[in-house]
């Protein structure tokens, strides 16, 4: 059995405003009717493979798992990492925490934000690569190029890249126009795809030899670990002393076991709007369209509107990326769309809330979005779960009006419990205790009107929670 590692980490930015901090590409509807970490965790799943490890941040512990589950994925073991570090750490947490039950499980590393277009033609690569990680060798699979890209990291081999498992030589760094198309001509490298199968032991023995002093802290953090709500959260502290570094800079690049399985599928890393556009299937004009959008005289573009109340009309376009959502839009040169996060640090530099956050905020319990603001009013859209319940909390600048559109709602104000149905509101007045529940199998919809003299999301006191979360978090 292969335990598959889901990376789940990334800052958003290159795929900005789809993608952002608080809601980063692999959760995100980019190509078809599944995420990115869907289409992953179902093309890592059933013969031959155990229930994954999941490794994420703490705010997207529930998305991870509520979209594993909504495909028939048994999340498996979800780790929380207090704090960014790379992949290096995330690795051999996961690989520490395996190791435990099993020091020569092994384990397939995989992000989960890249597109492979044949999951039965990448299973069967992976299982080309089993002999070889079995005798205590890494494996990375490398995809066969087709075209001299620059934009990523390729892999020199030992032989020939079609002749199936090749002894690896180096890592090659992004190349320029000339190194790349001589590279495509040699025909013995790949691309780098950031895609590692080896033992549980294999790794560590690598950790150990070639970063010796990332082990403890991570070691530390893993066997410090604590169980929260079916999680396991590392341990802050020494994750915090952990050096944030990817496994190729650490590890990868300095290992002399590593054998490279190409692939010669489909598959990208979705590492701009540019290759969105290509995995989209443009059209004879070049047009890769998506959303309520309008083309007239337009080629070689992408247009996309996000949302199906905003209509999106091109005239006369050539070479461009336009996307389109209700609280940012996008224009760029295509051939410049790597530099979008460019356009996220400008929007941080001003203190723009749409460089990190949506307006459509996700929560343990659901997910609520603003449809008005104004000087001390607020109006928003709340979406519950079934079973799902807010905090029992209470507010010291503002008070609530909340009318059920759709569902019923449990309703607590101070010691009075109600129920609430379509079509009925309920007034929460300033300073009072109370909590907001769905006890329907449906999704309830409420609009939330908030009044006073300060909106924030952090004028919030909490005192029940059944996601134990702390002060300053809606619901």
């Amino acid at each position: 059995m292969i335990t598959p590692i889901l990376l789940c980490g990334g800052s958003g930015t290159r795929l900005w405003p789809l993608s952002r901090k608080g809601f980063p590409k692999q959760f995100a509807q980019l190509i078809g009717e599944e995420s990115l970490f869907q289409a992953s965790a179902r093309r890592l799943s059933g013969d031959g493979f155990a229930a994954p490890v999941i490794v994420t941040a703490s705010d997207f512990r529930f998305i991870a798992t509520e979209q594993a589950q909504a495909v028939g994925i048994d999340p498996g073991t979800v780790l929380i990492e207090p704090e960014p570090r790379n992949t290096a750490p995330a690795v051999l947490a996961a690989a520490l925490h395996v190791a435990r039950s099993d020091p020569d499980a092994l384990l397939l590393v995989a992000p989960s934000d890249h597109a492979i277009a044949d999951p039965q033609a990448f299973r069967d690569a992976v299982k080309a690569g089993v002999p070889a990680a079995r005798a205590g060798r890494i494996v990375t699979f490398g995809i066969a190029p087709d075209r001299p890209e620059t934009g990523y990291g390729w892999l020199e081999l030992d032989g020939p890249a079609d002749a199936g498992p090749v002894p690896m030589r180096r890592f090659v760094e992004k190349p320029d126009r000339a190194r790349a198309e001589e590279m495509l001509a040699a025909g013995t490298y790949l691309w780098n795809a950031g895609i590692f199968l080896f033992s549980a032991r294999a790794i560590l023995d690598a950790a150990a030899a070639h970063a010796p002093g990332l082990l403890p802290p991570v070691r530390a953090a893993v066997e410090g670990a604590a169980a929260d709500l079916g999680f396991l959260r590392l341990a802050p502290d020494p994750w915090a002393e952990a050096q944030s570094i990817s496994i190729d800079y650490a590890v990868m690049e300095k290992a002399r076991n590593l054998t490279a399985v190409p692939y010669a599928g489909a598959w990208t890393d979705l590492g701009d709007w540019d290759a969105v556009a290509r995995e989209m299937g443009p059209d004879a004009e070049g047009l890769s369209l998506a959303g309520p959008v309008t083309a007239i005289d337009c080629r070689a573009s992408l247009l996309r509107s996000e949302r199906p109340d905003v209509e999106l009309v091109g005239i006369g376009l050539d070479n461009l990326v336009v996307v389109a959502m209700n609280d940012a839009v996008l224009v760029a040169d295509r051939s410049r769309a790597q530099e979008v996060r460019r356009a996220v640090d400008a929007l941080k530099d001003k203190g723009a809330k749409q460089a990190e956050a949506f307006a459509r905020d996700h929560r343990p319990w659901g997910w609520f979005e603003t449809l008005a603001l104004g000087d001390r009013f607020q109006v928003k859209r709340i979406v519950v779960k079934p079973g799902a319940a807010l905090s029992l909390q209470s507010h010291v600048h503002r008070a609530e009006h909340w009318i059920v559109v759709s569902g019923t709602a449990e309703v607590t104000i101070d010691e009075t419990v109600r129920l609430v149905t379509e079509n009925q509101s309920v007034y929460i007045p300033l300073g009072a205790k109370h909590r907001l529940e769905n006890p329907g199998k449906v999704p309830m919809v409420l609009i939330e009107v908030q009044t006073g003299v300060y909106l924030g999301e952090d004028d919030i006191v909490r005192y029940e929670d059944r996601y134990a979360r702390g002060q300053g978090a809606k619901g």
